[in-house]
């Protein structure tokens, strides 16, 4: 069956966030569509039928508030606002221009995310990803995410190429994030062993996923951490 999908503009002058949004949205099997400044948004969003706009405020040319203003004359596609505004006056005023809801830089992913999902839940019920089966088989940190489905991980919205290994002591990092893993436990559930193996084989692997994970982002390869004599610890990236 072919997944359910969601039509989304993302509009930033920072490449950089467009990335990110996009990382987490086309893991969601959504149809990604940019622009990089208000100008080419607002013919865009003209032009085609979005099933939603997350869109930066303050940018080059026409802000994202005024591409809001000329947009709901012509179409009511829900908008979620990126901004560093957090003052009440200026809320009001972008709720007045149109705008449906907020999320404030620096941003938790997580939290678009669960707006974005309330959102198109609301607007596009037929189409709205939470009826694909994965979603809550995912893993999902700043910079990085486990399919856990597929045995897929994406960091960056690269996708990494791991052993069987790898991606089992990532996957149990992540599933035990905040906790320590020692080097016997770590031995145990991931090579199946009973009895405690040699430690440099668990350090040899991990040292190998850092590496790996580091090539696309040294955020997330800084995730997992060493605790001196004992083992491991995932932790999210500040």
């Amino acid at each position: 069956m072919t997944p359910l999908t969601n039509k989304v503009l993302i509009v930033d002058d920072e490449e950089r966030t467009r990335k990110l949004i996009r990382m987490y949205l086309e893991s969601e099997h959504a149809l990604i569509d940019e622009a990089d400044n208000g100008e080419q948004a607002l013919m865009k969003a003209l032009d085609c039928d979005y099933d939603l706009i997350i869109m930066d405020w303050l940018m080059p040319g026409l802000s994202g508030l005024e591409v809001c203003h000329t947009l709901r004359g012509f179409k009511q596609t829900p908008i979620i606002m990126i901004t560093a505004k957090s003052d009440e006056t200026d809320r009001i005023l972008g709720f007045e221009a149109g705008v449906d809801d907020y999320i404030c830089k620096p941003f938790s992913p997580k939290e678009l995310i669960l707006r974005i999902k309330a959102i198109l839940k609301r607007t596009t019920p037929d189409k709205f990803w939470d009826k694909q089966p994965h979603f809550n088989d995912q893993l999902i940190f700043a910079n990085l995410i486990i399919e856990q489905h597929a045995r897929r991980v994406l960091v960056n919205g690269q996708e990494l190429s791991l052993t069987s290994k790898e991606y089992e002591l990532l996957r149990y990092f992540s599933i035990h994030i905040g906790k320590i893993c020692t080097r016997d436990r770590l031995f145990k559930e991931i090579w199946k062993y009973e009895e405690s193996g040699d430690h440099r084989t668990v350090d040899t692997h991990i040292k190998r996923l850092r590496e790996k994970l580091h090539h696309y982002s040294p955020a997330a390869a800084s995730m997992i951490r060493t605790v001196w004599g004992i083992g491991y610890r995932m932790e999210e990236a500040t």
